[in-house]
């Protein structure tokens, strides 16, 4: 006896609904990349002092710092010291209007110098690192209508705020 065999055509692929997909995901991810924007600052980390004494004679070049404490914020010279000391505000924010007015000084006296070093302590506050670095940076002045950006020190450098050394009594025996 013979046997007899259906023949079966080969199954096709039913892939119209995974097109649907594709056709309805594609526009969505290529609109929604268009909208995504990365903004970049270059930064470099704080030379070291080397305290040489070729580097100690440079007296009109000024590297100036910035150290965010959390009581104060204060601006010096790497060679020179302390220039002035900044309080905060009542509230316990970084004084950020002295801290300009204090830069915009500075920046009369060095024209030319246009990099400082802003040095935090580890338990700085991100949003008040920025904040400083803004006001190191520059600022915005009005002239007649038009709003235009005033450059102090655009090249900022952040590094870690040196230790401060406590002073404190001998343990008692």
């Amino acid at each position: 006896m013979r046997v007899r065999r259906l023949r079966k055509a080969p199954a096709a692929l039913e892939i119209s609904a995974f097109l649907n997909l594709i056709v309805v995901l594609v526009p969505f991810l290529l609109s929604t990349a268009v909208f995504t924007r990365i903004a970049v600052m270059d930064m470099s980390l704080p030379a070291q002092n080397t305290g040489g004494a070729a580097e100690q004679l440079k007296v009109d070049h000024l590297q100036l710092e910035v150290v965010i404490r959390p009581e104060s914020i204060e601006v010096g010279d790497r060679i020179g010291g302390l220039i002035e000391r900044i309080p905060n505000t009542a509230q316990g924010q970084p004084d950020l209007a002295a801290l300009s007015a204090l830069v915009k000084q500075i920046k009369v006296k060095f024209p030319e110098q246009r990099d400082a070093s802003v040095l935090a302590e580890p338990d700085t506050v991100y949003d008040k690192l920025v904040q400083v670095m803004d006001a190191v940076r520059g600022t915005h002045v009005l002239q007649g209508r038009d709003i235009v950006r005033t450059d102090y020190f655009p090249d900022i450098a952040i590094g870690d705020a040196p230790v401060r050394h406590k002073t404190s009594e001998a343990p008692a025996q």
